[in-house]
């Protein structure tokens, strides 16, 4: 099963089991508040779980408490971001799932001898039927992040990835009367994706993006690690989740057929020789794989020698007297600065590339000098080095640091603008959070028409921060999300979605 946070909270109900047999016979309710309620609770290998959605009205969250006997005020605090002030007890869990949606759950209690056996209420067929139709699924899901990644299974036929569609097989278990597939693409639905039977086994595809996934089998209601599966990581509840990958790049080497092995080294593995072994084919050697978006480096080790790819004409220095070959996934960001004709060698160097100061050497043009460089999504700082002196990009109004210090700011695919319409006298507003450690200097906005910006990318996730108006520390006055801190200063809250 997945992880399933570790934070519980109190509840007053009179009894689990009762209220068990409650959700198993239906609520005496119809239209809107009986197919509301039916969304609400789900039994899930051997625990009641409550979906709170934060966007219930009070009319809703007053429907949820009376029907199911949960404290109103608990609810409420949930719903308003303050679960962690609950006192640990009753062994009820509290887990965020989303922005807007979280989560409350407990161990079924044993039921009284006087109880009928949970098998004999409902069919097990039917227990999927109280499960999680509140989720609906669609288009692509967003995947783990992953700087590379190789699949090892037992039979490589047992997972096939294809225009987007990935095809998973699980053997055996003919016996079964229900399998489903669960994982961080349907946010751990339980009967999201149902599994068909499949010749000797069970098999589903599923749309998908390149990239990393978690997943397991859920037999007849048991959880399942992938047996076939030697890629796994904990869970954080006791077992492991198996991970599978979805490439999007093979690697060839052409000829080199006498050579015993071939290994496939690069930045994103931070060119460790030992570890990516390629197969070899009819015409040479392969090696498919998942890589993040970007720019990579990479070499070939043919029998503990190491080359660049003589197929690839992109080769840079390393800094270090050597050269690598260079290649990228995704759009590419161009880099110009206008002018400084006179200067003999123009280079780029930033936070994508650990600021070497030899690799990246830029073109020459009729009116300056570019370099075309692909970078994945995400917050970037840079300089350009002309005959060895360091400067800024004139043409870029975003710059972290002061003085000496300071480096152009580059945000690719913004998914967040910070906009602060007050303090059209300040001299400096910045942004400073959870996403960049609480720098003191934070992220410099610029002012725009009496309004300060900075757009970001962000991952999905809940991030905490602050505007920095002149020096000065304050809660952001365009947010009205806010939460305590240690300090008793409070920060503001922001939760960007898949």
């Amino acid at each position: 099963m997945p992880g399933s946070g570790g934070r519980t909270m109190k509840n007053r109900s009179t009894g689990i089991v009762a209220l068990l047999m409650i959700i198993l016979m239906h609520l005496p309710l119809s239209g809107i508040g009986q197919e509301f309620l039916n969304g609400v609770c789900r039994i899930e290998n051997g625990r009641m779980i409550f979906k709170i959605d934060l966007d219930w009205t009070p009319d809703q969250l007053r429907l949820v408490s009376s029907q199911f006997n949960l404290d109103t005020l608990l609810l409420s605090k949930v719903m308003n971001g303050k679960a962690d002030s609950i006192m640990l007890a009753d062994g009820w869990k509290w887990k965020q799932i989303n922005p807007r949606t979280t989560e409350l759950s407990k161990d079924l209690a044993p039921a009284p001898p006087h109880a009928p056996a949970f098998d004999k209420v409902l069919p097990p067929s039917r227990i999927f039927l109280l499960d999680d139709n509140w989720l609906h699924v669609s288009g692509f899901p967003e995947p783990d992040q992953a700087n590379y990644g190789v699949n090892k299974l037992t039979y490589s036929n047992l997972f096939k990835y294809s225009d987007s569609m990935a095809l998973f097989i699980l053997p055996g278990h003919t016996d079964a009367r229900q399998v489903y597939l669960s994982g961080t693409f349907n946010e751990w639905s339980t009967m999201q994706t149902p599994m068909k039977r499949s010749g000797e086994g069970w098999s589903v595809a599923v749309p998908l993006l390149p990239g990393k996934y978690a997943y397991k089998y859920i037999i007849d209601g048991r959880w399942t690690q992938d047996g076939n599966n030697k890629l796994k990581e904990n869970d954080l509840n006791g077992g492991n989740n198996s991970v599978i990958f979805c490439y999007n790049f093979v690697f060839r080497l052409k000829g080199y057929t006498d050579a015993k092995k071939v290994i496939l080294a690069g930045s994103f593995n931070n060119f460790n020789p030992r570890e990516l072994m390629m197969s070899k084919t009819g015409e040479g050697w392969e090696l498919p794989l998942y890589l993040r978006p970007g720019t990579h480096s990479y070499k070939f080790i043919i029998d503990n020698n190491w080359i660049t790819d003589p197929d690839n004409p992109v080769v840079r220095p390393d800094g270090r007297g050597n050269f690598n070959s260079f290649m990228g996934i995704g759009d590419t960001t161009w880099f110009r600065i206008s002018g400084h004709q006179s200067v003999k060698n123009m280079v780029l160097a930033g936070t994508f590339n650990g600021w070497n100061t030899a690799e990246l050497k830029m073109t020459k043009t009729e009116s300056g000098w570019q370099l075309p460089f692909i970078l994945a999504p995400g917050n970037y700082e840079y300089k350009y080095i002309a005959d060895g002196r360091w400067m800024t990009d004139s043409a870029n109004p975003f710059v972290n640091g002061k003085g000496n210090m300071a480096n152009s700011f580059l945000t690719v695919k913004p998914n967040h603008n910070f906009m602060v319409d007050s303090f059209p006298n300040a001299n400096r507003i910045a942004v400073s959070g959870s996403f960049n450690g609480w720098n003191r200097e934070g992220y410099s906005m610029v002012r725009k028409n009496n309004r300060w910006m900075l757009p970001l990318f962000l991952k999905p996730g809940k991030y905490t921060y602050k505007i920095i108006v002149d020096g000065q520390w304050i809660l952001d006055p365009n947010n009205m999300l806010w939460e305590e801190n240690e300090y008793g200063t409070g920060n503001s809250v922001l939760w960007i979605g898949k």
